[in-house]
């Protein structure tokens, strides 16, 4: 096997990629935009309304375990179809439970549920797998921005989704899970048949044609392994933290935006103007990351996604209750800072981690992301309901200054080692190609 890049193969790989984002993304959305009234209305409750999406993320964190596990061993396209092989019978239990009215059955659901939302999220390392390395940001950012399709028609589906539901004799809120069904279902028969070769897979084959001696270890899975490597390695461990406190900072935030501004009176229609208007910052300019990350390397985006972040969450901080330009503004910034920090860090983390422990690493990424969300959105509640809405806001803000502080001061003293072992005492410094714009 060549060990040239074939942009042939990268574009179709990335065609696939952009493909299973948009049906993938639709299935996701579709049914986030109902799941806590779902929940509510299952349980009884609206104090466990919440408890349906923070066991999605949570699902999500932890499937990305034996994901990685799968991907080291048999490639990306296994790894994927699991996540949304999941993700379908997760739909399944939920428009169940929702027929049945059983709250356990429906937590259940949303823990599978999640690992449509892992697959989506690592549909973005498979689209670096097979990068040059001066497109590397470019191509993994574009996959991102797909996911734009998929977060504005999910939500737009939901009134569709009542008169489907009513057909098939269904319990209204759960018609929408019908169409998260179908889309999953779509983007595991698109992955399944087009994402050949694998890219992980092509990408140990070119690396071990480029270096024998690199590969001489068999690939690791491990996310336990995946720390440790990228612990090692400055530039993957800059990533991560921009990564997981920029995912923290954001859901933190978003979450508690429209209860902020429903308890000053906004309609439902000003709140979905407003979170359209976040979702449109998160994934719109995700394009113009990714060139910006290739031309000045991973670093200063960290930073200025650490500023835009800060800037965002204080002009939050100080809104009033219900609608203002201000919030409109912070949340649209709160997308851009976070696209900023989502897209540079997991570009760092894709090209300072050696193929063999690619997988592992990237699994152990997204499983701190994911769990930091889940911490953030359930300490964002007990924060807005006992200091309120502009101290999470100055909260946010310090968690977003902490991505910036790392930044500036982790630093790299060389190259990490590519096997996984601790580093060299005696490793002569040299330049992070992906940490510098120098190619």
């Amino acid at each position: 096997m060549s060990s040239v890049p074939d942009p042939a193969v990268q574009r179709r790989t990335i065609g696939t990629l952009v493909g299973s984002q948009v049906l993938g993304g639709v299935g996701v959305a579709s049914g986030v935009a109902v799941g806590s009234l779902l929940a509510e209305d299952v349980s009884g409750s609206a104090d466990l309304a919440g408890l349906g999406g923070t066991f999605q993320v949570l699902g999500g964190a932890l499937i990305a375990v034996p994901m990685a596990r799968l991907m080291s061993r048999r490639g990306r396209r296994p790894g994927l179809v699991l996540g949304y092989l999941l993700g379908i019978v997760g739909a399944v239990l939920l428009v169940t439970a929702g027929v049945v009215r059983n709250f356990p059955l429906l937590l259940l659901g949303s823990v599978l549920f999640g690992g449509a939302t892992t697959s989506n999220s690592q549909a973005r390392y498979a689209a670096a797998d097979l990068a040059e390395d001066r497109h590397r940001g470019r191509d993994l950012s574009v996959v991102v921005w797909a996911t734009t399709i998929g977060a504005v028609l999910g939500p737009n589906l939901v009134g569709l989704a009542g008169t489907v539901a009513d057909a098939l004799h269904l319990p209204a809120l759960t018609g929408a899970f019908v169409f998260s069904l179908a889309g999953f279902v779509l983007a595991t028969v698109l992955i399944t048949l087009r994402l050949r070769p694998d890219p992980l897979l092509l990408s140990r084959e070119r690396a071990r044609a480029a270096a024998p001696d690199v590969l001489a270890e068999a690939p690791h899975g491990s996310v336990v392994r995946g720390f440790r490597v990228v612990r090692e390695r400055p530039a993957a461990l800059l990533g991560l933290v921009a990564v997981a406190l920029g995912h923290m900072t954001m859901v933190s935030v978003m979450v508690m935006t429209p209860l902020h501004m429903h308890h000053g009176g906004s309609t439902l229609r000003l709140i979905g103007l407003v979170i359209s208007i976040h979702i449109l910052g998160m994934y719109a300019l995700s394009p113009v990351v990714g060139t910006a990350v290739d031309r000045f390397g991973g670093r200063p985006v960290v930073g200025v996604g650490s500023v835009v972040l800060v800037a965002a969450t204080l002009l939050a901080a100080q809104a009033p209750t219900g609608w203002s330009p201000g919030l409109a503004l912070g949340l649209f910034l709160l997308g851009v800072g976070w696209s900023c920090t989502l897209v540079s860090g997991s570009t760092l983390i894709a090209g300072a981690v050696p193929v063999a422990d690619r997988a592992g690493a990237q699994g152990a990424s997204d499983l701190v992301m994911g769990l930091a969300a889940g911490g953030g959105g359930a300490l964002a509640g007990l924060v807005v309901g006992t200091a309120g809405y502009s101290v999470l806001g100055l909260g946010a803000a310090v968690v977003a200054a902490t991505i910036g502080l790392t930044a500036a001061f982790l630093r790299d003293a060389g190259p990490g080692p590519r096997d996984g072992s601790p580093p060299a005492t005696h490793t002569p410094p040299t330049l992070d190609p992906v940490d510098s714009h120098v190619r």
